[in-house]
Parts: structure tokens; sequence; C-alpha cells
């Protein structure tokens, strides 16, 4: 699926949309095509930076969404069909979760293979 391991993203600052989730074992094939277009259609929204992932085998799942604004961000909840998804998510998929919004101001990582050291 896209979205799937590290995003590459723009020194910051920048904005990191926090989505915890714990899924239900309701309709996966329903979900699954869902999650998917909801990254199709965030990548083409103005501001998209890129994202980040992962979903453990209990259902609980952590997805961060990175942004250049809080006006994208905005932009990106009133979109019409990310609404929709949203209350479907509500009424069929989740049992509960949690957003939080947050400015990046710094970050910084580290890679086995581009060390000199491995």
């Amino acid at each position: 699926m896209a979205g799937d391991g590290f995003a590459v993203l723009p020194k910051p600052p920048y904005y990191a949309v926090i989505f915890s989730s714990q899924r239900n074992t309701h309709d996966d094939a329903g979900y699954g095509a869902m999650a998917e277009r909801m990254v199709e259609l965030a990548a083409q929204q103005p501001g998209f930076l890129g994202m980040e992932a992962a979903r453990g085998a209990d259902g609980f799942g952590i997805t961060v969404a990175y942004w250049e604004s809080e006006a994208a961000i905005l932009a990106w909840r009133q979109h019409a069909e990310h609404a929709a998804a949203r209350e479907q998510g509500r009424r069929d998929w989740y049992d509960h979760f949690e957003l939080r919004v947050a400015k990046v101001e710094r970050a910084y990582g580290w890679d086995r293979a581009a060390s000199p050291r491995g």
C-alpha cells in the first residue's frame, strides 16, 4: 500500500497529523480499499508532504500524515470525500481513535546503509 516506509520530508518546520486507531474486524476489504483511496487522494492535496503508517495484528495502528501548513490540514479535513470516509470509519471500522496535530520543529535520522561504519 502507498504510504509504507519512511516519508521523504523537507527541513522543518512542518506539521504532523497523528492518527492512532483501534480497528474492529468488520469489512476488512472495504476498509483496505478506502484506506488506499485516502492515501491517493491526500497525495493530490496542496500542502501534502508524505505519510508513514503501521498497523499491528491486534488492529492498533498509527498513521502520520505530514503537511506544510495548518491551512493545508484544514482543507484536507474539509474535503468532501475525506469527510465521508471519516463518517464511515466511525460507523463501520473503528472502535476508538485519537487524532493529534503537532508542529515539527526539529527532525533527524540515521541509516545503517549510509553510515560509514555500517
